[in-house]
């Protein structure tokens, strides 16, 4: 059908139509100041920008790079901060050495909650909870998609910074757990009990969550955890590959993507339909829509901007 034709009946379609704005969609969408992030200094891990990607890496290898309140705080207000950033389009999130990530430092967190425990102080620790939940909150609602490249070990709120990222490549010694029961709390941390089920199912995650057990590489791949196994001196380069062409791609449109994904879960099929046909009106309604167009015509592989 000729694009004469074919206007009449869009027109049709459109006369009824109103687009109803969607409270889910990326808050970078908005217009919102945008913000350099290159220069961006963290105080409790490493961060750097190059090509679109910007690199989170933990950085305390001879102690299996263990979060302490600090970083958790700091890794929280820089992802939600991500929302509002020019130069960052995807985010690669790994550890020093090799090992991903230990955990709550045993140190520095475990022992002043304790103490808080012994003292009667229990607002601390709800506060405590309700912080690091946040930190699951803020990547979830960053429109980058996150990429975590797991190597070693990967424990306790380690293996909850990987399950809240998007995709995950994992070498072939990597070793996840989920540690809570093992010092005598529940698997129900940082939403371990709602994300986990939905990535390996729910008889799966059940197992992992009450016996603290480590998953090996080759059983997270089967049962989907790691979208790829990697061997390790490939896994930096093929992690900060697949970063970049996430960057180098619809920059808005997989914002859109990551915040249906992540909306949908609780909506009936119906809703979600209607979710996405709202969602993809908007990415309708971006120069990238109309530069893969004219590329696709010219023969020619799009060049995304982001706008």
């Amino acid at each position: 059908m000729s694009p004469a034709r074919r206007q009449p009946a869009l027109d049709a379609l459109a006369a009824p139509w109103q687009l109803v704005p969607v409270p889910s969609l990326p808050r970078f969408m908005a217009t919102a100041p945008r913000l350099s992030f290159a220069g961006y200094a963290p105080a409790h891990f490493r961060w750097a920008v190059a090509n679109g990607v910007g690199t989170i890496t933990l950085d305390r290898p001879e102690r299996k790079n263990p979060l302490t309140f600090e970083s958790y705080a700091e890794l929280t207000t820089l992802f939600r901060a991500l929302t509002q950033a020019s130069d960052v389009k995807a985010v690669l999130l790994t550890g020093a050495g090799d090992n991903f990530c230990s955990g709550g430092d045993v140190h520095e967190i475990i022992g002043p909650l304790v103490e808080a425990k012994n003292a009667g102080r229990m607002d601390e620790l709800l506060a405590f909870t309700r912080m690091t939940g946040g930190l699951v909150q803020a990547m979830r609602a960053c429109p980058q998609p996150i990429v975590a490249a797991v190597d070693g070990i990967c424990a306790g709120a380690g293996a909850i910074l990987a399950m809240a990222s998007d995709l995950r490549l994992a070498t072939t010694r990597a070793r996840v757990a989920f540690l809570f029961v093992r010092v005598g709390l529940s698997g129900a941390d940082m939403g371990a009990c709602a994300l986990l089920p939905r990535i390996i199912g729910q008889g799966r995650a059940a197992e992992l969550l009450y016996t603290g057990r480590f998953m090996h590489a080759e059983e997270g791949e089967r049962w989907g955890f790691f979208n790829r196994l990697v061997a390790p001196h490939s896994l930096a380069p093929d992690a900060l590959a697949l970063a970049r062409e996430l960057a180098d791609g619809p920059t808005v449109a997989h914002g859109v993507t990551k915040s249906c994904l992540h909306a949908e879960w609780g909506m009936s099929i119906d809703a979600a339909i209607e979710h996405e046909a709202q969602a993809q009106a908007v990415c309708m309604g971006t120069q990238d829509f109309e530069r893969a167009y004219r590329a696709f015509v010219q023969r020619e592989t799009p060049r995304f901007e982001g706008n």
